[in-house]
C-alpha cells in the first residue's frame, strides 16, 4: 500500500530552514552591532525586514541599515509623553484598552480630531505611540492593528498630503511588518480624492492590509467581527462599547509606560529629562477638556 506524503508539512520545514539561513545571511551582512542597535536587531527584527523585502537579503540589508541610522538620529525610544502630550489632548491617536482577537495592540486614529499644525510634532507623537504599541505587545505577538475613525473629518481638517506621506514613510520603512491591518471606518466622500493620492505611497504589502469598512455593508460588519469583539469596539466603530478618551488618565498610563521603556532600553529617564530641560512635575499636562479613549 502506498502512503501519501504530507508535502505541506515538508514544504514548511524547507521554508523554515531557508528562512533561518536568510536571517543568518542578513546578520552577517549587517556586521557587528553594539548598544541599542544590537538590542533592536533581534532575530524577529531581521525576519520582519526580510519579510518586508520578500526575503531579498540585499534589499533587507539596505532597509535595516536605513532604520538603524534613523533610530540613531531620531531616537524614537527616548521620546517622552510630556514632549508630545499636547498632540494627544483631543485623543486623535491613542492606544486602546483592548486587543483584537489575535491579541494585537490596537491604535485608534481619529484624523478629524486634529488639534495642531506642526507636522514634525505630529510625526513625533505618532512615532511615540507606535513605539508604545510595540512595547505593549503580548508575548509572541509582533503586530498591531489600526482603527481609523473618520468622525468629524471635513475639508477644513483633512490632513495635508505631506502628513500622510510622512506617516507611510515611518510605518513602512522603519516599522516593517508591524502593521497587521488598518481599518478605514466609514470614510466620507471628501476622503476619496485624498486616498487616490495616498495609495501611491503604499507598497503592495501595506496596500493589501488596508480595509475599507462601512457600517451598513454586511461584508464589512462581518470583517470587523472577525477581528474584534463587538463588546470592545466603541459605538463609533460599529461596536457596543461607550468609550470616552480621558486625556488625564491616558497621560498617567503613558508616564508609567515611559518608565517601562526606559528600563527596557537601559537609560535613565530622569537624567534624560534633566538634559533636555524637563522635569518630572511637568510630565502630566492638564487636559484642555475631558473629551476623549479608553484607557
Amino acid at each position: 500500500m502506498f502512503r501519501w506524503r504530507n508535502n505541506t508539512s515538508h514544504d514548511q520545514e524547507i521554508d523554515s530552514v531557508l528562512h533561518e539561513s536568510k536571517i543568518n545571511e542578513l546578520k552577517a551582512a549587517i556586521g557587528p552591532l553594539s548598544g541599542r542597535s544590537l538590542q533592536y536587531c533581534t532575530d524577529a527584527c531581521f525576519r520582519r525586514y526580510l519579510e518586508a523585502r520578500i526575503w531579498n537579503v540585499d534589499k533587507a540589508k539596505k532597509m535595516l541599515e536605513e532604520t538603524i541610522r534613523w533610530r540613531s538620529a531620531y531616537k524614537p525610544e527616548e521620546i517622552c509623553w510630556h514632549e508630545v502630550a499636547v498632540e494627544g489632548e483631543t485623543g486623535k491617536i491613542y492606544r486602546a484598552n483592548f486587543h483584537d482577537r489575535q491579541g494585537r495592540t490596537v491604535l485608534i486614529l481619529r484624523p478629524g480630531m486634529q488639534n495642531t499644525k506642526s507636522i514634525d510634532n505630529q510625526m513625533r507623537h505618532l512615532t511615540y505611540l507606535i513605539e508604545n504599541a510595540v512595547l505593549n505587545l503580548p508575548e509572541g505577538q509582533e503586530q498591531m492593528a489600526w482603527l481609523i475613525d473618520f468622525t468629524g473629518l471635513s475639508i477644513s481638517n483633512t490632513p495635508p498630503i505631506k502628513s500622510a506621506r510622512d506617516t507611510v514613510n515611518i510605518l513602512q520603512n522603519h516599522y516593517p511588518e508591524r502593521l497587521a491591518v488598518a481599518f478605514l471606518y466609514n470614510p466620507p466622500r471628501i476622503f476619496e480624492a485624498f486616498w487616490k493620492i495616498v495609495k501611491y505611497f503604499l507598497d503592495a504589502k501595506t496596500f493589501q492590509k488596508v480595509k475599507f469598512v462601512y457600517p451598513k455593508d454586511n461584508d464589512s460588519v462581518d470583517l470587523m467581527s472577525s477581528y474584534f469583539d463587538d463588546e470592545n469596539l466603541p459605538t463609533e466603530l460599529g461596536g457596543r462599547a461607550t468609550l470616552k478618551y480621558d486625556h488625564e488618565e491616558f497621560s498617567r498610563l503613558m508616564i508609567e509606560d515611559d518608565e517601562k521603556a526606559a528600563a527596557f532600553w537601559g537609560f535613565d529617564r530622569k537624567l534624560q529629562q534633566a538634559v533636555n530641560g524637563h522635569h518630572g512635575a511637568d510630565a502630566a499636562p492638564k487636559p484642555i477638556d475631558s473629551a476623549s479613549p479608553a484607557s
